[in-house]
């Protein structure tokens, strides 16, 4: 169990490879074994995205048929789900569409044709992302305390601190990769406070969170053993984390929190270890791939940059847009649970539906010229990229925070961020984001 009030043994954290670099060998040693995506609208390839040009394929589907069927992908048979009205009915309907882990969770991955029962069973992470009603509800509202307005409000001088630190030591003049230096210092940080997680380790939250988002992975059946290795360790480290604070008086921290909860106090291993790679995942990816959206996005509107450079008022509703822009978790997935009529196409019950935010958030009929930044859109705040209904993300208004303030910050210091180099974007499905980014700084 996750609480047995034992501490585990000395044990020796790997930090390599990435799981990029694992991923990018694996292709040059496997990619012709890679099975063909051939329908014209499988949008669950992962080149599209690593190359951005994924945007036409969308537009065609929401053209044409906002909601089509794909078949003989690598993934299975699954609907494209691609409007905003159309992923809104789905969501608001979490009874007849699951998202439970018991019918297949949320991202478009299935486990490999020939493992066995056992080791799927063995390795299943329930997290209450990928749960129903009722057990969703006691368990999002377990966290839900480290994100309320009262609790952000109290983040926030950290959060300024620290992205003040950030900024002020980052050199002009001089070309260096955003994401490293930036996107992911800033959001690890961010990790290791909300877990209360030793601060000499805290990168560990980064390698642990490309390890266990990366749905592609499931392609390269070699790297399953090694995966389920790095993400037992992950849960081991915590282990001895939860052992530590047992027994002490709650705190602010995640970890207290589901200690002194009743519905998360008595997960089982896989359950903790499920709830965990959530909390990574979502606190890392999604903030840390919009911190290098966003820059990426004003370099790429001058005309925008200098908006924001000459009215920092616009700020607020700069983070809404950029999110919309970026959007940095690409799908989520559900799972029928009995027949139904959805706008017209029969879904029966076990078909998968992937609700692709991603192109809800370039959808014409809800955003004029979507394929453009626009930091005084009036509907900014009605993207899709934190979901919608009762699996909206627990902690958007800290991931808002992070990215307002870090506006606030480049604006006092009046730096203007230049892409001037290299950009490699995530090669993957689900998330969608920035490997790196060559930037050089200039005062404007």
């Amino acid at each position: 169990m996750a609480t047995k009030a034992s501490a585990p043994e000395k044990f020796t954290y790997r930090t390599a490879p990435s799981a990029t670099k694992a991923f990018e060998g694996w292709l040059r040693e496997h990619g012709h074994d890679l099975p063909a995506h051939t329908h014209p609208w499988d949008v669950s390839r992962s080149d599209i995205y690593v190359e951005d040009r994924w945007q036409p394929i969308f537009a065609e589907m929401r053209a044409k048929a906002p909601i089509n069927k794909v078949t003989g992908s690598p993934y299975g048979d699954y609907w494209n789900v691609t409007t905003v009205k159309t992923i809104q009915h789905v969501e608001a309907l979490p009874e007849l569409y699951s998202s439970s882990w018991r019918n297949g969770g949320i991202t478009i991955g299935e486990p490999p044709a020939d493992v066995t029962p056992e080791m799927i069973e063995e390795r299943r992470l329930p997290m209450f992302i990928a749960m129903d009603r009722p057990e969703h509800t006691g368990q999002r509202r377990t966290v839900a305390p480290a994100f309320t307005p009262a609790e952000i409000e109290y983040l926030s001088t950290e959060v300024r601190m620290r992205t003040a630190a950030v900024l002020d030591s980052l050199p002009y003049g001089e070309e260096f990769d955003w994401v490293d230096k930036v996107s992911i210092e800033l959001t690890t940080g961010m990790l290791a406070i909300l877990f209360g997680f030793p601060w000499e380790d805290r990168h560990l939250l980064t390698f642990w969170s490309d390890w266990a988002g990366d749905v592609e992975m499931s392609l390269a059946r070699e790297l399953g053993d090694t995966r389920h290795e790095i993400l037992s360790e992950m849960a081991q480290y915590f282990q001895r984390l939860w052992v530590e604070r047992m027994g002490k008086e709650p705190s602010r921290d995640l970890i207290s929190m589901m200690i002194h909860s009743d519905a998360m106090s008595q997960m089982s291993p896989q359950e903790f270890m499920g709830n965990l790679i959530l909390l990574i995942v979502g606190g890392n990816d999604t903030t840390r791939n919009t911190m290098s959206g966003i820059i990426h996005g004003l370099d790429s509107f001058p005309e925008q940059r200098a908006i924001f450079e000459s009215d920092p008022s616009v700020i607020p509703n700069a983070v809404q847009e950029c999110i919309r822009f970026q959007t940095p978790l690409a799908h989520m997935r559900r799972t029928a649970t009995a027949d139904a009529d959805l706008f017209g196409h029969q879904i029966k019950a076990g078909d998968k539906l992937i609700l692709w935010y991603i192109s809800a958030n370039r959808d014409e009929d809800v955003f004029t010229d979507p394929d453009r930044i626009d930091l005084r859109r009036g509907n900014a705040r009605r993207n899709l990229a934190f979901g919608y209904g009762i699996h909206r993300c627990v902690g958007a208004r800290l991931a808002e925070l992070q990215l307002k303030i870090l506006l606030e910050e480049m604006h006092a210091r009046r730096m203007r961020v230049n892409v001037t180099g290299k950009v490699e974007r995530v090669r993957a499905n689900f998330v969608h984001g920035f490997r790196r980014m060559d930037v050089t700084l200039e005062k404007f």
